[in-house]
């Protein structure tokens, strides 16, 4: 039986920096409430970003924000992973590297994601389409608060400089994945998405035969292995398809909806 379920945003429920979900969706979780179900939304996204996709029944959704190093559900902290200061300073040096190929780095804290650019168009995305709460500083070396999430933002896709240099160079260190395709995101060595799942498990008594995850890219992965069920939607990555126990139509068919709705009959 099916305790918990865990769901993607970009990508698996809309397109890449969607800005709402699936009003069916929405009126789902409740009903799965009712039936005894937990419902979890986890995505690289910030806190806030995930809250407002989510208003309306914020208090019944648990968030697996900033691709797990950050866990919140009805504003109770369930799990919180800091990066190691030396390896942040390193990294951004390194990130600053690719500004002058169109790069954007941003630094993440469980309050807000800081840039070092003041593009208007990059700052529009941020603010207006992942309704992130978002401030610009001169230096992110210089936040008081612990950094939780880093990554690098290519508005015509990060690609080759994620999977061909970032990603191999940091993976040793640090949790290293693609999100989306235009981001890659950097957390602590110990964080994923699946890590996040096992924290929620852990609290609730879940086992892993009881939950049902779905999703569409490489960070995905780690939680679909936490998973009895895990779904893939049919715009997913092949590598995520192949771990997954079921592929399902893509956003543009309401595919998680429609498996969840079939799912409670």
């Amino acid at each position: 039986m099916i305790k918990l379920v865990i769901t993607d945003i970009d990508g698996t429920l809309g397109p890449d920096g969607t800005s709402s979900v699936s009003k069916r969706l929405i009126e789902l979780i409740p009903i799965l409430k009712k039936k005894g179900i937990l419902f979890a939304a986890a995505s690289g996204r910030q806190l806030t970003s995930l809250k407002n996709l989510f208003k309306d029944v914020e208090n019944d959704v648990i968030f697996i924000a900033e691709n797990g190093a950050y866990v919140v559900c009805r504003d109770t902290v369930m799990s919180v992973s800091p990066m190691k200061r030396d390896l942040v300073e390193k990294l951004t040096a390194n990130l600053r590297e690719y500004e002058s190929q169109g790069g954007y780095l941003t630094a993440s804290t469980p309050e807000a994601i800081y840039v070092e650019n003041d593009d208007s168009v990059f700052l529009d995305f941020l603010i207006n389409g992942y309704k992130n709460n978002t401030k610009v500083v001169d230096d992110v070396l210089k936040l008081e608060s612990p950094i939780i999430k880093m990554s690098l933002y290519k508005e015509d896709g990060i690609g080759r400089i994620g999977t061909e240099k970032l990603i191999p160079k940091w993976k040793d260190s640090l949790k290293a994945v693609m999100a989306g395709t235009m981001w890659v995101d950097f957390m602590d060595l110990t964080v994923d998405k699946g890590f996040a799942v096992q924290q929620i498990q852990n609290i609730t008594g879940i086992k892993p035969e009881e939950c049902m995850c779905f999703g569409d890219n490489e960070n995905d992965c780690s939680m679909f292995k936490k998973a009895g069920v895990s779904c893939a939607v049919e715009n997913a990555l092949d590598c995520v398809k192949e771990v997954a126990t079921k592929v399902i139509p893509g956003y543009k068919d309401d595919g998680v909806v429609k498996e969840l709705e079939n799912f409670i009959k």
